[in-house]
């Protein structure tokens, strides 16, 4: 070969060297993450999902800068269990934190239930690629496990290193102009029976003084202290829901005990934009964990009384408000090119919440159910849209069956890491499809869960397009046809509140989204085959699950005194450091 055609060659290949950077992108450079999760937010609440009265323009951007799921499914239809199935890619009962009774989310800041220590969370995998990983916001996987500051489920011990924000759940309790939403009816059970056993108690006093009954006063004296045992057995949980479970944090330190609800806010969106600014130059993951749009649905003064769908729908508003400051930061940085922005919601929204005539929960939009609901479209299929300029196409929309648990071994794979090769990952890399790769989710069937209860199937088959849905169990609605439980407050998992379905509920969703009109074999020629399908995936899965811990049980979800956290000397917890600065 000549020496000309050498030096043009090598020129040539060096100019292909330094091309690829900009031709490929993600597999060159490691990306920032910014995970939006909003709390308790129906897929109907957002305008690029259909809403024309509630103002999401923020959202609405991400979507048109980028990529929109319309099936993209939450792993458990209520916070605790759906967050851990999020941070780990795995369905929450492989880690014991789905519920096997009533108790279906960590009840108290001082139980011992939480995400496990041996659970590996994208966070951790990202921390060990070197990035920065902070959580802002809402928690909710549980605190200690044997004493008051082991922190033993603590963010910072499941791979985060910065946090701010509430260890517990945002709760009406937290609002004391609010009515007390923690254990409602359990607590008006527990104030009836101490009414009881003190009108036994004075009754009986009563009667020993004027002679009506012979009994003695050792008697009546244990009486009266087994009364005032029983109160203060309760009440020192109950009655001070506020300062045991509304607290704040920063990192390992208490911050504020209660909570000053006024100001969280603009301390949360602070927080966040701060961390953004700390690391800037160096991969970084922000998972910003809103405590919009959860009752008591705090919204600052700015934003009340704005929308057209009451403190509701100005809690979305403000919501929106503050995904917008978070996204102008990224771009003041010069980060939006460098940086994978994701917003969903942790499952649908609440139908059953209302205070007299206020709705306080969210919408749906045509999917029937909502939150506690395992199996109805509306508790689980929530917003799902991917930003990352110039790697992702913008306005693409995706109507394929995607879960929360893809982010795991999206996120995992994006930032060079590997994930864990010892236990079932059940999310899937969704690169490849939202690069428009390939045509299809990985998901062939995702299995939804009610606590431990398997109450319905999913089935893509891939070579029709068509989705089967297969539920075995539902929640009986009250009043009946009203589309939630509205006497109960939550529609149960099991027992008299649901029913069983032999054969199984059939619907085809691609068809009827809706899940209005369920097939059989008279109407369906494939009815047969689709259930014989579905119930030889339903096999197959039950062999990948192992016995594990039961985080939830009665035991791991009741107050001990012990496991509170407290910024003082229990019981007198009390501070405002943030007042204080």
């Amino acid at each position: 070969a000549s020496f000309p055609f050498l030096c043009f060659r090598s020129l040539l290949i060096f100019g292909l060297l330094l091309l690829a950077p900009f031709t490929q992108p993600s597999t060159i450079t490691q990306p920032n993450f910014v995970l939006l999760l909003a709390d308790d937010l129906g897929i109907g609440d957002v305008g690029c999902y259909g809403n024309d009265t509630i103002r999401t323009p923020n959202i609405d951007r991400l979507a048109k800068e980028g990529v929109k799921l319309t099936q993209h499914i939450a792993a458990a239809p209520l916070c605790t269990p759906s967050r851990a199935a999020f941070l780990t890619g795995r369905y929450p009962l492989r880690s014991g934190m789905d519920a096997i009774n009533d108790y279906r989310v960590i009840f108290w800041n001082a139980g011992s239930g939480g995400l496990p220590p041996n659970e590996t969370t994208f966070a951790k995998i990202l921390q060990h690629q070197g990035y920065s990983t902070g959580l802002i916001g809402k928690w909710h996987q549980g605190v200690n496990c044997e004493s008051r500051n082991d922190h033993c489920h603590h963010p910072l011990k499941h791979g985060f290193d910065y946090f701010y924000g509430m260890p517990f759940t945002l709760i009406s309790d937290c609002q004391p102009t609010e009515t007390p939403e923690m254990d409602r009816a359990f607590r008006r059970k527990l104030w009836l029976s101490t009414q009881m056993i003190g009108l036994v108690t004075l009754t009986a006093v009563l009667g020993r003084l004027t002679g009506l009954i012979s009994v003695r006063w050792k008697t009546l004296t244990c009486l009266a202290g087994f009364s005032l045992l029983f109160f203060i057995s309760w009440f020192s949980s109950y009655g001070f829901v506020r300062y045991w479970n509304c607290i704040m944090m920063r990192n390992h330190g208490i911050t504020e005990q209660p909570m000053v609800t006024e100001r969280t806010t603009s301390l949360i969106l602070r927080e966040s934009i701060s961390f953004i600014e700390r690391n800037k130059h160096k991969p970084f993951l922000l998972f910003l964990s809103f405590l919009h749009s959860h009752t008591p649905l705090l919204t600052t003064e700015k934003f009340l009384g704005k929308s057209r769908h009451g403190l509701y729908g100005d809690n979305v508003e403000e919501m929106d408000w503050m995904v917008g400051q978070v996204l102008d930061a990224i771009d003041k940085k010069g980060l939006k090119d460098t940086t994978l922005v994701y917003f969903a919601s942790d499952h649908g929204g609440w139908l059953e919440r209302q205070e007299g005539e206020r709705q306080l929960g969210g919408w749906n939009g045509i999917y029937k159910g909502g939150k506690a609901m395992g199996g109805w479209e509306g508790g689980i299929r929530v917003p799902g849209i991917f930003r990352w300029p110039g790697v992702l196409p913008a306005g693409a929309v995706i109507d394929e069956p995607t879960s929360l648990m893809d982010i795991y071994p999206t996120v995992v794979h994006l930032a060079g890491g590997r994930v864990p090769q010892d236990r079932v990952i059940d999310g899937r890399d969704l690169l490849p499809l939202l690069r428009g790769a390939v045509a299809h989710s990985e998901h062939e069937f995702l299995f939804h869960y009610c606590g431990v209860h398997l109450h319905a199937v999913r089935w893509h088959q891939k070579d029709t397009g068509a989705v089967w849905k297969a539920h075995y169990v539902t929640p009986i609605f009250s009043p009946p046809g009203a589309g939630a439980c509205y006497d109960r407050g939550f529609c149960p998992c099991f027992g008299e509140g649901v029913t069983h379905h032999e054969p199984p509920l059939l619907f085809e969703l691609s068809q009827d989204p809706s899940e209005a009109k369920p097939l059989s074999a008279d109407t369906e020629p494939l009815f047969d085959t689709v259930i014989r399908k579905i119930g030889r995936a339903v096999e197959e899965h039950r062999r990948t699950l192992t016995p594990v811990p039961q985080q939830l049980s009665v035991s791991n979800v009741v107050w001990k005194p012990w496991l509170q956290p407290c910024c003082g000397t229990f019981p007198f917890c009390w501070c405002d450091k943030e007042g204080d600065n």
